[in-house]
């Protein structure tokens, strides 16, 4: 879990790494387009159920888009503001989950300690927005950030969707399929209409990172995650996955050498602390 936490930290970095060369939006629907194939083959060899009469086909496609959004707004995002900022605010989604899951069952309330959690992860979502405020090219980072926020309600929109429909009696290479072709058919399609297509420069670093990105991060992590859901409790694997966001920060500060506003360390202190006293009950 720990190493799953370094890649997912780590894909935000690479991604604004590689921005001079292609476009983020352009590298995130490659990646997806190349990953869906590699999970449409493995489904392939394994035989499993293609089928699109087993009542996920619509809720399928909602996921598509919502994945699709989640990662134009990564893409957008990282544009404007920090990849640490980045991994911050787009792991504001269990917030918004536990938010949501109510509207899905009535039994699932969120107790004192839960609202408590989401107030703390609030307030630091406010002090990390003004630390960008406050900074050099604000603006931008503001925007930045923002999209960041919205890409983490998108994400928890989709696990939303995913636990209300078929999708949660669905093999996970099913469901990821759905996610990953949706943001392969929206990220590409976008980039040709904002002429992000023809803005490209092919480096060794730009080969090596969509290489990564599509092998281990899209196809691989995100199927071993689910490996991982199966066999362990969900409970003790989100409080690791709290990791990822330090490790965003960490890397983007070595590698792309991203200041660290001390305000925005206070909110994703308090964000992070929030987001875990909601995820234990």
């Amino acid at each position: 879990m720990v190493g799953l936490c370094v890649i997912w930290g780590f894909q935000q970095v690479a991604i604004k790494a590689a921005a001079p060369d292609m476009s983020p939006v352009l590298q995130v629907g490659i990646r997806s387009a190349g990953a869906a194939l590699l999970v449409l083959a493995l489904m392939l060899v394994r035989r499993e159920n293609l089928s699109l009469r087993d009542g996920t086909l619509m809720p399928g496609l909602l996921v598509g888009l919502l994945f699709g959004g989640e990662f134009m707004a990564v893409s957008m995002g990282l544009n404007f503001t920090t990849a640490g900022h980045m991994a911050v605010f787009l792991y504001t989604a269990p917030i918004f989950t536990v938010l949501g899951i109510p509207f899905l069952s009535r039994e699932e309330r969120m107790n004192r300690k839960q609202w408590l959690g989401a107030g703390v992860a609030f307030a630091g979502v406010a002090m990390a927005f003004s630390g960008s405020f406050f900074g050099p090219n604000g603006k931008n980072m503001l925007l930045g950030d923002a999209l960041g926020i919205l890409g983490g309600i998108l994400w928890a929109a989709t696990t939303l969707v995913i636990r209300g429909s078929r999708l949660s009696e669905t093999p996970a290479t099913k469901t990821l399929l759905y996610q990953l072709a949706g943001a392969g058919l929206m990220l590409p399609a976008y980039a040709w209409l904002s002429g992000k297509m023809g803005a490209v420069t092919w480096t060794p670093r730009l080969g090596a990172n969509l290489v990564f990105q599509t092998v281990v991060v899209a196809f691989a992590s995100y199927l071993y995650w689910f490996w991982l859901l199966r066999k362990y409790l969900a409970s003790r694997l989100s409080v690791f996955s709290f990791l990822t966001p330090m490790f965003g920060i960490t890397f983007g500060v070595l590698i792309l050498k991203e200041p660290l506003d001390p305000r925005f360390v206070i909110g994703a202190l308090l964000v992070l602390t929030g987001i875990t006293i909601v995820n234990r009950r």
